[in-house]
């Protein structure tokens, strides 16, 4: 994912709605937050502080921020009797690779 934005959201005085927001969080995960960030924050520049989609993209802005640093925590966590998970560190040897 880069950070180019989509040609027709892109089009001089096209109007910048909460739906186009909507659309570029939908799908965010922690690799890509601080992407989808700056994406954001460059679609609602020139909007005024009271338009509906510049308020939902600095919500948005705050929390890919959060997302982007933090990541996320999914489950929850090891039950009694589980153990942990091997570490994928790299002095231990992958399977079917020598050398």
């Amino acid at each position: 994912m880069s950070e180019a934005e989509h040609p027709d959201r892109a089009r001089p005085r096209r109007e910048v709605t909460v739906e186009d927001i909507r659309q570029l969080c939908g799908a965010s995960t922690p690799h890509f937050a601080l992407q989808l960030r700056n994406r954001i924050r460059t679609l609602i520049a020139g909007l005024p502080e009271d338009d509906p989609a510049r308020r939902l993209g600095e919500v948005e802005i705050a929390r890919l921020e959060r997302l982007g640093v933090t990541g996320e925590i999914r489950g929850e966590g090891f039950q009694d009797g589980q153990r942990a998970m091997p570490s994928l560190g790299a002095d231990e040897p992958t399977p079917g690779v020598s050398g």
